[in-house]
């Protein structure tokens, strides 16, 4: 893979075990896999950018309530060991399907993938699509994204590769906080802290993460195919995103909504059992907190179809 400038600093190391979980030995490193209830397919959720699988335990315990639930956490981010980022989507794919065996989670595995974690699901059901159910993309990355930009919106974004700061203010780290803090009142405090404070160690990593999207993810999406005939629902959020903290992202949202809506549309259009989802009143990083209704809706509307 291209490596870039973001590449050479690998995340937090493991030094203290998850809240909830286990490690796991998969390709020299150990990354954390927890999992809840039972019976199949399991509902395997893919982060965003950044983001870990503790992060959507408000979903995964309802989700237990009636199938098999895995959080886990890539190489280089949460409590799994780190990693050199960013990384191609195969070598995500190849890691979680590596993972997901010696964990002993029988397939076939409805996914779900959020942002930059939908990316990953799509390339996943491309690769292995025997072992997929079907795919619930919240708010997804896409490959024709980019394509659709006015020319005023490419100037707020991160250029890819772009080394972030060497140190966060004491300003981002209060805004940081406060806004994790907003995002996981919801979780038990035994979680939540841990959480917030691996979020904070881990700062740099939503922008080493998403580096190689533009030059390398895409291009794998392209090349793979076209999306496997499986049931799909693809959830677009117009919202504003009131977790985010770079406050530019405000101001250009109804420029990129736009975007995505047609984009979204088109993907979820591209096989015969795709639906499109809009929520007005969800933004993007805290889609789940937001409107965790509609993404437990979404998941039993997958499962019953996989049920048929």
């Amino acid at each position: 893979m291209r490596h870039h400038p973001s590449a050479n600093h690998p995340g937090p190391a493991v030094d203290v075990p998850p809240p909830l979980g286990q490690l796991y030995g998969v390709g020299g490193r150990r990354l954390m896999l927890h999992r809840s209830g039972s019976g199949g397919p399991a509902v395997v959720f893919l982060p965003g950018a950044g983001m870990v699988g503790l992060d959507y335990l408000n979903i995964h315990d309802r989700v237990a309530e009636f199938t098999t639930s895995v959080l886990y956490d890539r190489a280089g981010t949460g409590w799994s060991e780190p990693a050199d980022l960013p990384r191609s989507a195969a070598e995500v794919t190849d890691e979680l399907r590596e993972l997901l065996v010696t964990a002993g989670v029988p397939a076939p595995y409805l996914l779900v993938g959020h942002s930059l974690g939908g990316a990953y699901a799509r390339h996943y059901a491309q690769r292995f699509s025997d072992e997929v159910a079907g795919l619930l993309l919240l708010d997804p990355i896409h490959e024709d994204f980019v394509a659709h930009l006015p020319r005023q919106l490419p100037e707020t974004r991160r250029p890819a590769g772009e080394q972030p700061p060497a140190e966060p203010t004491e300003d981002f780290v209060q805004l940081y906080r406060g806004l994790l803090g907003q995002r996981l009142a919801g979780w038990p405090e035994e979680v939540r802290q841990p959480l917030v404070e691996r979020h904070l160690a881990s700062w740099r990593t939503p922008a080493q993460e998403t580096a190689n999207i533009d030059d390398e993810i895409h291009a794998e999406l392209r090349q793979a195919g076209a999306n496997p005939d499986l049931p799909l629902i693809v959830l677009t959020v117009t919202g504003g995103d009131r977790y985010h903290t770079n406050p530019d992202r405000r101001r250009v949202e109804p420029g990129w909504n736009v975007i995505k809506l047609v984009v979204h549309a088109a993907l979820a259009g591209s096989v015969p059992r795709g639906q499109h989802r809009v929520l007005d009143d969800a933004g993007h990083s805290g889609l789940h907190v937001d409107r965790p209704d509609a993404v437990l809706q979404a998941i039993q509307d997958l499962l019953a179809q996989t049920a048929d």
